[in-house]
């Protein structure tokens, strides 16, 4: 099956210093009418794949002078929320396609500055008010997302838990670049584990955030990537755009068509170069893909990644991708992640309780296991496909 557009879910390694990797970084993608593209392989150490990544907007040139059969789609690739973010805008004129690439911008570096997880800005302040058991005045912008977050916790039955970020920390991955060192001291996972740090104990009221348990230390990484393509494409809204694609670092949402031609998706492969499958979206959906390959460390052979299991403290074991299909940016975002945590074993139900019907999680040994409904949309792009469980 020839892709006509892929747009590969894949990510940049934490190696990648154009510009620094935030916690809510992950890859790059792009659009494409060849067929049957080779994708360039985003991993840890990759030098060959970002020189290539790098060479895309020129390869992009060339590639579309063959496609002047095909509707007119407005691509740019920008940096924003730390990543390359690719935006493809269907039938807009020049001057049109600039301003959305401005409000699209302006809309996602508001997100990297105010909520980066180590780096001065609100949260940074915010989350040093709470640990001096202080409360701290939010602004209408920032309560939505910190009850979007408490919310999407809750609904994971705290799988999904932006308040671990101390743990997260401790691990070495508030920094932008973390040293193949050892890893945290057990007893001081432990500590942290016991403290209960959850997004239940934050409480909100009066436009003011505070919490009884020191130990909780908001990191929104698992979902602002979302939350940034959510407000992006309600600028392209407002503009008047409706068909079109945000791509954040291979995490995206697609609204409408290509003149009625679908957006077709590529998932990345958690183990190798290039595409596992592909999906069509269908009016208004995202794509969120969660790996174990998206940051991480190595000490002595063994692979530690930025994933934290809030049961545990350590990264969790047993999937290697989870890639959810939602409405909503938001929820697709912090779903993957909860799913993930969820492992083989529960990730159905996990998905289910957070409302989600289209799931699609890679084991380590390689097998597949989707929804019904995700396996209607899936096309795999692999000889032999894998062996692929389904569930209602």
């Amino acid at each position: 099956m020839d892709l006509d557009v892929s747009v590969l879910t894949s990510k940049i390694p934490s190696s990648f210093k154009i510009p620094p990797n935030p916690p809510f970084s992950k890859g790059g993608t792009l659009e494409r009418c060849l067929a049957k593209p080779s994708v360039p392989p985003f991993l840890k150490g990759g030098l060959g794949g970002i020189f290539r990544h790098l060479l895309l907007p020129l390869l992009l040139l060339l590639t579309l002078s063959a496609c002047e059969q095909r509707p007119p789609v407005h691509q740019q690739q920008v940096l924003a929320l730390g990543t390359l973010v690719d935006i493809s805008l269907y039938d807009v004129d020049e001057e049109q396609a600039a301003q959305a690439v401005t409000a699209i911008t302006n809309e996602m570096e508001a997100v990297h500055h105010d909520w980066h997880a180590w780096q001065p800005g609100e949260l940074t302040y915010i989350n040093q008010r709470l640990a001096q058991g202080e409360s701290v005045s939010l602004d209408a912008e920032q309560q939505r997302l910190i009850q979007a977050g408490i919310a999407l916790a809750r609904a994971s039955d705290d799988l999904f838990n932006p308040a671990v970020g101390a743990l997260i920390a401790l691990w070495g991955f508030h920094s932008d670049a973390r040293p193949d060192a050892a890893p945290p001291n057990e007893d001081d996972i432990t500590a942290l584990v016991q403290a209960a740090p959850k997004m239940s104990r934050l409480q909100l009221e009066g436009g003011r955030l505070s919490s009884p348990n020191p130990a909780v230390m908001i990191d929104v990484g698992g979902y602002a990537k979302g939350y940034a393509v959510d407000r992006a494409i309600a600028a392209l809204r407002r503009m008047g755009i409706d068909n079109a694609i945000v791509n954040a670092g291979g995490d995206l949402r697609a609204i409408g068509s290509k003149g009625g031609t679908a957006w077709r998706i590529g998932i990345r492969h958690p183990r190798q170069a290039g595409v596992l499958a592909s999906l069509e979206t269908r009016g208004d959906e995202s794509v969120f893909t969660s790996g174990d390959y998206e940051r991480y460390f190595e000490y002595q052979g063994q692979r530690y990644h930025h994933i934290i299991d809030p049961r545990s403290g350590r990264p969790a074991r047993g999937a290697a991708s989870v890639t959810i299909v939602h409405s909503d940016a938001t929820t697709a975002d912090a779903a993957a992640t909860a799913v993930f945590i969820a492992g083989p074993k529960h990730w159905r139900e996990t998905a289910r309780q957070m409302g989600i019907d289209k799931a699609m999680l890679v084991d380590e040994a390689g097998t597949v296991h989707m929804t019904e409904a995700m396996a209607e949309r899936v096309h795999f792009e692999v000889d032999p496909p894998p062996r692929t469980e389904i569930v209602p």
